[in-house]
C-alpha cells in the first residue's frame, strides 16, 4: 500500500548552485529506483536558521512530496545521515486532510504561475 509522504531537508550553505541542484538530483534518484512516485518538487532557497546547526546559521530548504511504500522513507533517511551536505530533514506521512492542503495549495501556486 502506497502512503503519500512530505519529507524537507536543509542542505549546508557553503555550497554552489551546481552542488545543491545535483544533491536535490540525487535525493530524487533514491525516491525513483525505490520506485516512489514524486508529486511536487520545492525549492525554498537560502533560509535563515532558527538556530545555529553546525555553526551555520543558514541553509537551502527543499521539499519533497512523493508516494511510496513506507519501506521506502528508511531508505532515504539512511541517505540523509550518510550525506555531508545534509544538515537537517524531516519526514512526515500524510493524512487525507493534509494531502488535500497540499493539492489545494499546488493548485493555487500553479494558477499564479499562469
Amino acid at each position: 500500500m502506497t502512503n503519500q509522504y512530505e519529507t524537507v531537508f536543509i542542505l549546508t550553505p557553503v555550497l554552489s548552485d551546481e552542488q545543491t541542484k545535483e544533491t536535490v538530483e540525487k535525493f530524487k534518484g533514491i525516491l525513483a529506483e525505490q520506485g516512489a512516485e514524486l508529486v511536487n518538487e520545492e525549492n525554498w532557497g537560502m533560509k535563515k536558521l532558527a538556530y545555529p546547526i553546525e555553526k551555520k546559521s543558514t541553509g537551502f530548504y527543499v521539499m519533497l512530496e512523493f508516494k511510496a511504500e513506507p519501506a521506502v522513507i528508511e531508505k532515504l533517511e539512511v541517505a540523509y545521515r550518510r550525506d555531508e551536505r545534509v544538515i537537517r530533514f524531516l519526514t512526515i506521512k500524510q493524512d487525507k486532510f493534509h494531502a488535500a492542503y497540499a493539492e489545494k495549495r499546488r493548485n493555487l501556486k500553479n494558477q499564479k504561475e499562469d
